[in-house]
């Protein structure tokens, strides 16, 4: 007759195989998830961007000013930094990250990496949200709106941080 200790051991080994199995299957799962949320948001970026695949400056005739966006809709290109364009042409979550950078970092100017501008910005700091982050961050420093210091380290030129 086998001991109640055996049963409960080999219950307890059974248990343990099955959860193990559960995390491994859960962790598996979790990285589909997190890798059709990253295309999911490479889309929506790509879709954003202006036909043809390359963003080409507005034509300016001498003495003319260009026409000034005042604000914008979600989804909207990311215009080209201009001395006079104020964050407020930025699509919403774009003028967020500027916002964070520009002054909700308590210092003007500071950098900060992408899990922290998540962070602040009230985003789970998950992998797929920094993604995001990252990418939108990537963007604007492309466009002359951020300086990537170091990469990952973005921050506000320091001689603009004080008029955005």
């Amino acid at each position: 007759m086998p001991s109640v200790l055996g049963l409960l051991e080999e219950r307890e080994r059974a248990a343990r195989q099955r959860v193990e199995a559960l995390q491994a299957e859960l962790r598996e799962a979790e990285a589909v998830w997190e890798r059709f949320v990253i295309a999911r948001e490479t889309v929506r970026e790509v879709l954003a961007e202006p036909r043809g695949g390359e963003d080409v400056p507005p034509v300016v005739v001498a003495g003319e000013r260009p026409p000034q966006v005042t604000t914008a809709l979600p989804g909207s290109v990311v215009p080209h930094w201009q001395g006079e364009l104020a964050p407020s042409v930025l699509a919403p979550d774009y003028r967020r990250i500027m916002d964070v950078l520009a002054d909700g970092s308590g210092t003007c100017g500071e950098a900060m990496d992408c899990r922290q501008l998540a962070a602040a910005l009230g985003l789970e700091p998950v992998p797929a949200k920094v993604e995001g982050v990252r990418s939108k961050a990537k963007r604007l420093a492309a466009r002359g709106w951020l300086v990537e210091e170091r990469p990952g380290l973005f921050s506000v030129p320091v001689a603009r941080a004080g008029g955005s």
